[in-house]
């Protein structure tokens, strides 16, 4: 994995210093509010609900095990003992005190990171998926161009001051798994038929109040043109993107007003101008970068471990976990491990304690290489881990609440924070996650009902992606109310969708439900082996509307 160079120490420390002294002129009323604003924003700091929250940037979701030891040090002394981890591959502390942040940030740097750039109108963390480097499908490794986006886009003058927030994500594996449709900049990297490395470059996507699934604009983009060609379509979004309405902002609808053709033309006349000039990538430079990501030091396996196989013979739940929580490794006689944050109504998706995250730690050194992930899906991953130690790792995970074997399907709840810490959400989308799992703990169940995604958001702002679940409940406020909004047919991946909403939203007791009657629905239709999505497109949405909906009114009418 990526280590700081002399730049990089040199830049976070000098951040921390500069940060530092904004602190304590806000705290001594040099500065005001409004005039603190946007240097907080800068270094991660937002002003929640209850308190200041900090977010901290884990580029491409890769941490090592001292890194995870460093955020668990964090969460008991500086919050509450726990840290959400984000979909964007993050984490933040909710319950932060400012005077402590230049402390927090200078024991961040210390273990080479920062929460640099995870907020304000700039280029965010660069995502990727967590299985980068060691899946069975990639075609070729992201992290390194990945760690290259990160550095050029790192306190990049030029891109500090956007209209509005940017996000990029890379992928090169058969099964997207890193959401690049929903992205500002989605890259997907593939193999030309020389064995060159090629680059899809797609934009306008987003999700928030006007979800739009990117559009491509280059296809075979030599690597070395990355950066160039990424500066191209930064330079024309900056020069023509809104900055009169926060709400019409986005890059998203700058292509959607211009249409995707002339924003491609747009961006070709710039990149023309710097495609040939200091910002091409070289071999030496892929090289200086890509050495930090050679492989580790793998066993050869040349057969499965009989003990291995002993054991999923003869423990059918470390079967069940195996099967769902595992995930093939392109090395024989390994697999990368899924470690679920949702364990039902006992935890908030996401959330990881202190004990947790240093339990997690010593298992990635012990059964790996000390390398932990981070998932766009909320959830942890031990890259690489030998099948044989598999059981072992599962007794210990099972210990700490973290083998759930939910990984996929219903109770794999993606959720932001929502009102109970957010001062943006219009409604608390915790209990409303808290009660469906509840309401659906039954494994069997959830395997048999196979791969759905069910995704929630408290308000507009869309950083639970339920747009792109293939159920989705968004979170609305009537009059002071909570109402959650229902869609379907959602998706991410190379098949990505947006989806529908079913009809009326509902109060948060009637949700559960509601969800219940979408399955009978699904269960009613469905073909063999169909997967939810795909049912809900075969059919549409009438049938699941009607579920929903009749079936309440006649519960009303009996009722009343």
């Amino acid at each position: 994995m990526y280590r700081y160079d002399q730049y990089d120490h040199a830049l976070v420390q000098a951040r921390v210093a500069q940060f530092r002294d904004q602190v304590a002129r806000r705290l001594s009323g040099e500065l005001s509010e409004e005039e603190f604003l946007p240097l907080r924003l800068q270094n991660g700091v937002y002003l929640q609900r209850h308190a200041y929250m900090l977010r901290v940037a884990i580029p491409y979701g890769t941490l090592s095990s001292n890194q995870l030891r460093a955020l668990a040090r964090i969460a008991e002394d500086y919050d509450r003992d726990y840290g959400h981890f984000t979909t964007r591959q993050n984490i933040q502390f909710n319950w932060i005190e400012l005077e402590q942040v230049p402390d927090i940030l200078q024991l961040l740097a210390d273990h080479e990171m920062h929460a640099i750039q995870t907020s304000g109108n700039c280029v965010r963390n660069i995502t990727t998926e967590a299985f980068a480097g060691v899946a069975g499908d990639e075609l070729i490794d992201p992290r390194p161009l990945a760690e290259i986006l990160r550095q050029w886009s790192t306190v990049n003058p030029e891109f500090l001051f956007l209209p509005r927030k940017f996000k990029i994500a890379i992928s090169s594996s058969e099964m997207d798994r890193a959401a690049i449709r929903a992205h500002d900049v989605g890259l997907y990297l593939y193999k030309g038929e020389n064995g060159e490395m090629l680059l899809r470059v797609m934009v306008g996507g987003g999700l928030g109040r006007t979800p739009i699934l990117n559009e491509m604009i280059r296809e075979a983009l030599p690597w070395q043109h990355l950066l160039t060609y990424v500066e191209a379509v930064l330079r024309v979004y900056n020069r023509y993107g809104r900055r009169d309405n926060k709400y019409k902002a986005r890059i998203k609808i700058l292509v959607k007003a211009l249409g995707i053709e002339a924003f491609a033309q747009e961006v070709e006349r710039e990149w023309e101008q710097i495609r040939d000039g200091v910002a091409e990538l070289t071999s030496e430079e892929y090289t200086r970068v890509a050495q930090n990501f050679q492989a580790p030091d793998y066993e050869r396996i040349d057969a499965i471990d009989p003990d291995f196989g002993a054991w999923l013979a003869r423990d059918p739940a470390f079967s069940v976990w195996v099967q769902n929580n595992t995930r093939p490794h392109k090395v024989s006689g390994y697999s990368s491990v899924i470690l679920s944050t949702k364990p039902g109504a006992s935890a908030p998706p996401g959330d990881v304690t202190a004990e947790q995250m240093r339990v997690v730690a010593d298992l990635a050194e012990k059964f790996g290489f000390g390398e932990i992930r981070v998932a766009h899906e909320q959830n942890l991953v031990l890259p690489d881990v030998r099948k044989r130690d598999l059981y072992a790792l599962w007794k210990a995970l099972r210990a700490q609440n973290l083998a759930t074997p939910n990984i996929g399907l219903l109770t794999d709840v993606i959720s932001c924070p929502g009102g109970d810490y957010c001062s943006l959400a219009s409604t608390r989308s915790l209990p409303v996650a808290k009660a469906i799992q509840e309401r659906f703990d039954d494994l069997d169940f959830l395997h048999d009902l196979g791969e759905l995604s069910l995704n929630i958001s408290g308000c507009v702002n869309a950083c639970g992606h339920h747009h792109i679940g293939n159920i989705g409940i968004l979170g609305v406020d009537k009059n002071g109310e909570e109402f959650f909004q229902i869609t379907i047919g959602g998706a991410q991946g190379k098949d990505s969708s947006i989806g529908k909403v079913i009809g009326p939203a509902l109060r948060a007791e009637e949700v559960p439900e509601a969800i219940g009657r979408l399955l009978s629905v699904y269960l009613s239709y469905r073909e063999v082996e169909e997967r939810f999505v795909d049912t809900v497109r075969r059919i549409g949405i009438a049938p699941f509307k009607e579920g929903v909906y009749q079936r309440e009114t006649a519960r009303v009418e009996a009722s009343a």
